[in-house]
């Protein structure tokens, strides 16, 4: 079948969608940089947060919600930062922007490394909040596992757009922390009261309007993003 046809074209947008994730995670494993950074201050983040906030029984679920979704919060632009750096290293972006790449598979190749980047970190921010703050974590672990799974792909996805924008300027953390926060603000909003609910002993069942604000947060970011990305890379 020829790669002209829809099929073919298919095959080979995920292709190319694969191969730019792949990559990313091959880079990662060699170096762990964006992992071990993330994941060390979101640890610090925990062990600060519990020793100034915690004060008894009362408030631990709803500081260690926060906890959660602040440290995730922080880890993401210092992954997205690290991530889009090595593109710009030696114009490697340039490169893939005048290759044969589709603007959209180069985004969602982007866009699937930062979401493993960050899926790995909250599995080590979470148990250390269940840990610092006395939380069962077996209690909750399959209502808190799908609120990741709905508020990550968000976060990946909007950074992963806004990133390239800011891949090109000196003060790339400072700018995307500005246009990158005021974005995330609704689904970390609905995480974190999601989370908190969760902790507090509500079931799943009631926390379905936290999750659909999440899933259509996805939706609109990725959906942005697979159209937009191009134009915004080109700048």
């Amino acid at each position: 079948m020829s790669s002209t046809t829809p099929a073919g074209i298919a095959r080979s947008w995920l292709g190319q969608t694969w191969s730019i994730a792949k990559k990313d995670w091959l880079i990662e494993l060699r170096t762990g940089e964006v992992v071990i950074t993330g994941g060390f201050f979101s640890v610090l983040v925990t062990v600060i947060s519990s020793l100034a906030f915690f004060a008894g029984p009362s408030t631990k679920n709803q500081v260690a919600a926060g906890v959660i979704w602040i440290a995730t919060a922080f880890a993401a632009v210092l992954s997205l930062s690290r991530t889009w750096q090595r593109e710009r290293e030696e114009a490697a972006l340039d490169g893939l922007l005048v290759s044969p790449v589709f603007p959209s598979a180069l985004y969602a190749g982007k866009a699937l490394g930062i979401l493993a980047f960050l899926f790995v970190i909250e599995m080590i921010v979470v148990p250390a909040c269940t840990l610092f703050f006395s939380l069962d974590l077996f209690d909750h672990a399959a209502a808190l596992a799908l609120t990741c799974l709905c508020a990550t792909p968000g976060v990946a996805a909007s950074g992963a757009l806004f990133g390239v924008m800011t891949v090109r300027t000196k003060a790339r953390d400072l700018v995307l922390s500005i246009v990158l926060f005021p974005l995330l603000a609704p689904t970390l909003l609905a995480a974190t009261v999601a989370t908190r609910e969760l902790f507090a002993g509500v079931g799943l069942g009631d926390l379905t309007d936290y999750l659909s604000i999440m899933i259509l947060f996805d939706v609109v970011f990725v959906t942005g993003g697979l159209g937009l990305f191009g134009t915004l890379a080109e700048q």
